[in-house]
């Protein structure tokens, strides 16, 4: 086996930030409330058919949220499903100057390309 000097990089604490992704902020907040999601279907031992006929969302949706395919989801119809699941909702918006600095850039990249990835001028090779 190869040994691979690797170099640590501190993340910003948004992984859709750290590579580039365009929306990063609303990105992350998608998948937090998906997994919020999941987290209380998981809880409640409730299938996507279930959920459906609790809440009356379609269980292919639910199917999706599983299934991390958020593209066809936007950030208020997620939050309303929660609701629909019952859970008190708390949404908190802050607005800050954004920092001059350049942004984080990976190392190492994985193989694996996440789905729905566009690169940006920043996080093409320059080959």
């Amino acid at each position: 086996m190869k040994k691979v000097d690797l170099e640590l990089v501190r993340g910003s604490g948004n992984v859709y930030r750290d590579f580039g992704w365009p929306n990063a902020g609303l990105a992350q907040a998608r998948a937090v409330t998906a997994a919020k999601i999941i987290r209380v279907l998981d809880q409640r031992k409730l299938s996507t058919r279930d959920a459906e006929k609790l809440t009356g969302v379609s269980y292919s949706e639910f199917s999706r949220i599983r299934n991390t395919q958020l593209g066809r989801f936007t950030l208020d119809r997620m939050i309303a499903i929660l609701g629909k699941l019952d859970e008190d909702i708390e949404v908190f918006v802050t607005f800050r100057a954004r920092r001059r600095r350049t942004p984080v850039a990976p190392r190492m990249v994985s193989s694996k390309v996440p789905r729905g990835y566009r690169p940006t001028a920043r996080t093409r090779s320059r080959g």
